[in-house]
């Protein structure tokens, strides 16, 4: 199983990705270091990797979901509301490639400020 490790604003959480594509090239990537960009209950950040859309993309998320934004090249976390929800549930602004689980509280991301900095890094058992 692949596993990232995220760490931002004195936060660190790890997650889980799951085995497709879109999860697999992100992780050939790391370590990743950019700063983030808030939209609502989200932090993304543009990475160095490009992939299409994948087929099971969309725009209904979960809290602690990553995604991955091909109109963006960019990483998504899902942790609450954006200003493209309906509800409390976390939408995209368009559709995403889902990759990987927040294991543990992915609502302490609600504390990152727009242009902090973030770390992405393989998680070694």
């Amino acid at each position: 199983m692949m596993r990232i490790k995220i760490e931002t604003a004195g936060i660190t959480l790890h997650a889980d990705l799951v085995e497709n594509d879109t999860a697999q090239k992100i992780f050939e990537a790391l370590p990743i270091e950019r700063q983030v960009n808030r939209w609502g209950e989200e932090i993304y950040f543009e990475i160095p990797v490009q992939i299409s859309e994948a087929p099971d993309a969309r725009q209904d998320m979960e809290v602690g979901e990553l995604g991955y934004w091909p109109a963006g090249d960019a990483f998504c976390i899902f942790f609450g509301p954006t200003p493209a929800s309906h509800d409390e549930t976390p939408r995209a602004a368009s559709n995403v490639n889902p990759f990987g689980i927040i294991n543990g509280d992915a609502t302490a991301l609600s504390a990152v400020p727009h242009g902090e900095r973030i770390t992405l890094s393989a998680l070694m058992e």
